[in-house]
């Protein structure tokens, strides 16, 4: 385990689109909880993760027991405000890594590399970004992920959500699957200053990538494969995790 990062899993959301009552990220892909293939690959690396709930997050710690730790997000009022509940559990750690408990397909690798490329250029904050061809067929789940705008030195200028982008940013294709790495210090100092001016009316922790070019902070990026960020927000979101589960 690398002793100066702590991973932080989102796991509070019920999940509307997808039907029934269960939390989303317990609902099952190849006879095991989307969050639990996510939890094989953070074992791996040897981290025991905080993962914070909501909705239902009896029945989230129920399934997952004491391999975790948890934070309770009382109210669902974002991604920013779920990582600030996380806040004491997770203070120690001079790094730390957000990932969402309804994608199953990220590798080990890929968080590994997030750390190190971290590690080595010290940033305020290091993201992954995907690119999709198009928004059809299997690339359908991607359309609602946030456009990544760039500035003309391709240096990364602001992430923009789906619900607030223009016509012309909808059709970016360079997309935030929300896989960051931050400074820890940074990121507590920042998130109690992040709005939520949103379609959502939400605290984006995206909004953070926009925050840090504001102050002249540096932000670090990698690209990787689009398959690895599939979240499961409807039933065929999750036909496509199985399908790639299953290779």
């Amino acid at each position: 385990m690398n002793p100066d990062a702590q991973i932080i899993i989102l796991a509070g959301g019920k999940g509307k689109r997808m039907g029934g009552d269960l939390p989303k990220v317990l609902i099952e892909a190849r006879g095991r909880a989307l969050i639990e293939h996510l939890l094989v690959s953070v074992f791996s690396l040897n981290f025991k993760p905080v993962v914070v709930v909501g909705y239902k997050g009896e029945m989230v710690k129920e399934r997952l027991g004491e391999k975790v730790d948890y934070a309770l997000q009382e109210e669902q009022l974002g991604t920013g405000h779920a990582v600030l509940c996380a806040k004491d559990v997770a203070n120690d750690a001079k790094n730390i890594v957000v990932l969402y408990g309804d994608m199953p397909n990220i590798k080990p690798e890929t968080i590994e590399n997030l750390l190190r490329i971290h590690s080595q250029e010290q940033p305020a904050l290091t993201m992954m970004t995907i690119k999709v061809p198009h928004f059809e067929n299997e690339n359908a789940g991607f359309y609602g992920f946030g456009r990544v705008i760039r500035n003309e030195k391709g240096e990364i200028e602001k992430i923009i959500e789906l619900k607030d982008a223009s016509e012309k940013e909808k059709n970016i294709k360079e997309l935030n699957p929300s896989l960051f790495c931050f400074n820890a210090e940074w990121l507590w100092k920042n998130l109690p200053l992040i709005k939520n001016l949103n379609a959502q009316g939400e605290y984006y922790l995206t909004d953070l990538a926009g925050l840090a070019i504001s102050q002249g902070e540096k932000i670090t990026s990698a690209e990787i494969a689009a398959v690895q960020c599939i979240g499961v927000n409807t039933p065929e979101d999750l036909k496509r995790a199985e399908l790639l589960l299953e290779k």
